[in-house]
C-alpha cells in the first residue's frame, strides 16, 4: 500500500457500497458545499476519545457503543434523541455501579444515515428497485423516484447531524446527565417492567452513596463528573465522498481528522485491504473501528491492524467482532491470539446483533434476545480463555417502545413483532431489553 495519503487518495482504490449518483454535477456541488461548512466535531474531542479508548485497550475501562441501526430523516425529533440518550445513560449507570468499571460512552448517532446492502437492487411486488441505502442516499418508499440517489440528502444529513449534536451536548453538559437524576432517566415503560424495578434499586443505591459522600463532607456540587458525562458520536463511514468533504487538517497538530464524528468505523463488507475504505481510514487520526466477521483469517486481521494502526497507538483501533452466537468462541479465539501475539493494542468489542439476524415466521427481520446474550457470553468466554480483555459491546437499540427483537424479560413473540415494528433496516433492542442487557453485562464484568 502506498505511503502517500491525502483525503482523496481513496478515489484511486476500488470503492464498494457507493451509490450510483445519477447527476455527477449535482454531487460535485453538494460535496463542495459540505467542504465549506464548519466541522461537526473537533480534533481535540477525537483525541480525548482516543485516550479514553486507550484505557479500554489497557483493560481499565469498558466501551458501551449503542444507538440506531439507521437514523431517519423522517423521525428526527428532540424527544427521540433524548429517549435514546436516556437508555444509554441508564445502561451506563447499571454497568458502572454494578461492575465498578469506568464506561466510555459512544453513540451510533448524529451521522448513522448510510447502510451497506447485500445487493444493489431489491424486488418489491412486481418492481425491481435500487436498494434502500439509508436516508443519506435515497428514500425507503418503494418507488423508482424515491430510490434514486439524491446528493442533496448529503446536505440534509449534515444539518440533522449538527442539530443532533447540539442537543446531545446540551443534554450531557446541561444537567440532564446529572447523576442525581438517575430516577428521572427512567422512562414509563421501563419503570413498569421487571428490568425497570431492578434499575430503581440501582438508582436508590446510587442516591444513598451520594448522600453518604455528602455526609462525609464531600462537596458534590463541585464534582464535575457527577453532573456531566463525556459522550461521543460515531457512525459507519460508508459514503466516502461525504466523509472526505468533512475531513479537516487540525491547526494544532497538522493531522487530518474526519470531523463528521468522533469515531468512524469500517463495515464487514468494505474492509478489503486494497479497498477505498481502508485507504481513507488509515490516514485520518480519529479513533477508528473495523467490523470483523467469521470469514477473516488471523493473518488477514494482523495485516489489517498493521495497515490501520502501524504506530500501535492504544485506543486508535477498535475491532468489532460479529461472529454469531453459535460460532463466536471458536472463530474468535484464534483472532484474539494472533492480535495478542502481534503486540497490537486494540480494543475488542462485541457486536452481538448482526450475526444473529433471521426472518421470523411472520416475515419480519428479527433477532432473538437470547442469541444476543449468547454471543456476548461466548465473547467473554473467548477472552477469558486467551487472557485478553473483553473491551466493550456494540449494540443497535432505540429509546422507543418497539417490538423488533424477540424475547427478553417481556417475552416478545413472533405475533408481537407487527405491533410496533418501526425500523428502516435492522431490528433494534427496545429500552427494556437494553437495560436488561446491561444487567447481564454487569454480571459478566464482575466475574
Amino acid at each position: 500500500m502506498s505511503s502517500a495519503w491525502t483525503p482523496s487518495s481513496w478515489r484511486e482504490k476500488p470503492a464498494g457500497q457507493q451509490p450510483e449518483w445519477p447527476d455527477a454535477g449535482a454531487l460535485d456541488r453538494a460535496l463542495k458545499t459540505l467542504a465549506s461548512y464548519p466541522p461537526l466535531v473537533f480534533a481535540g474531542e477525537a483525541r480525548n476519545l482516543m485516550a479514553a479508548l486507550g484505557r479500554v485497550a489497557d483493560g481499565k475501562a469498558f466501551l458501551l457503543q449503542a444507538g440506531d441501526c439507521a437514523e431517519s430523516f423522517d423521525h428526527f425529533s428532540a424527544n427521540a434523541i433524548r429517549d435514546k440518550l436516556k437508555v444509554i445513560l441508564q445502561m451506563a449507570a447499571v454497568l458502572t455501579y454494578s461492575s465498578g468499571v469506568p464506561l466510555v460512552k459512544v453513540g451510533r448517532i448524529a451521522g448513522q444515515y448510510g447502510k451497506p446492502r447485500s445487493a444493489p437492487t431489491e424486488t418489491i411486488g412486481d418492481l425491481v428497485l435500487p436498494s434502500f441505502r439509508g436516508h443519506i442516499v435515497n428514500d425507503i418508499a418503494p418507488t423508482l423516484d424515491a430510490r434514486q440517489p439524491d446528493p442533496d440528502r448529503l446536505i440534509t444529513a449534515y444539518h440533522q447531524s449538527a442539530a443532533t449534536l447540539n442537543l446531545v451536548r446540551a443534554f450531557t453538559m446541561g444537567g440532564f446527565a446529572d447523576l442525581s437524576r438517575v430516577h428521572a432517566w427512567n422512562q414509563e415503560f421501563v419503570a413498569s417492567s421487571a428490568q425497570g424495578q431492578r434499575y430503581e434499586v440501582i438508582a436508590d443505591e446510587i442516591e444513598r452513596a451520594m448522600r453518604f459522600m455528602q455526609a462525609c463532607g464531600i462537596d458534590l456540587q463541585t464534582e464535575v463528573q457527577l453532573h456531566q458525562v463525556d459522550f461521543y458520536t460515531s457512525h459507519e463511514a460508508l459514503i466516502l465522498g461525504y466523509e472526505e468533504a468533512l475531513t479537516r487538517q487540525d491547526t494544532i497538530t497538522g493531522d487530518w481528522y474526519d470531523c463528521s464524528a468522533h469515531m468512524v468505523w469500517i463495515g464487514e463488507r468494505t474492509r478489503e485491504l486494497d479497498g477505498a475504505h481502508i485507504e481513507f481510514h488509515r490516514g485520518i487520526k480519529n479513533p477508528i473501528g473495523c467490523k470483523v466477521g467469521p470469514s477473516i483469517t488471523p493473518n488477514e486481521l494482523v495485516d489489517l491492524c498493521e495497515t490501520l494502526n502501524p504506530e500501535r497507538i492504544a485506543g486508535r483501533l477498535t475491532l468489532i467482532a460479529r461472529m454469531g452466537a453459535g460460532a463466536v468462541e471458536e472463530k474468535l479465539r484464534p483472532l484474539l491470539a494472533a492480535v495478542r501475539e502481534s503486540g497490537h493494542p486494540v480494543v475488542w468489542a462485541c457486536d452481538p446483533m448482526h450475526g444473529n439476524t433471521f426472518t421470523s415466521s411472520t416475515g419480519h427481520k428479527t433477532r432473538e434476545f437470547d442469541d444476543v446474550l449468547a454471543e456476548i457470553h461466548g465473547f467473554f468466554a473467548a477472552h477469558r480463555a486467551e487472557g485478553t480483555w473483553p473491551g466493550g459491546v456494540h449494540i443497535e437499540l432505540t429509546g422507543d417502545d418497539v417490538t423488533e427483537c424477540l424475547g427478553g424479560s417481556e417475552k416478545i413473540l413472533d405475533a408481537d413483532l407487527a405491533e410496533r415494528y418501526e425500523t428502516m433496516c435492522d431490528p433494534r433492542l427496545n429500552g427494556r431489553q437494553g437495560v436488561d442487557l446491561a444487567f447481564q453485562l454487569a454480571e459478566l464484568l464482575r466475574a
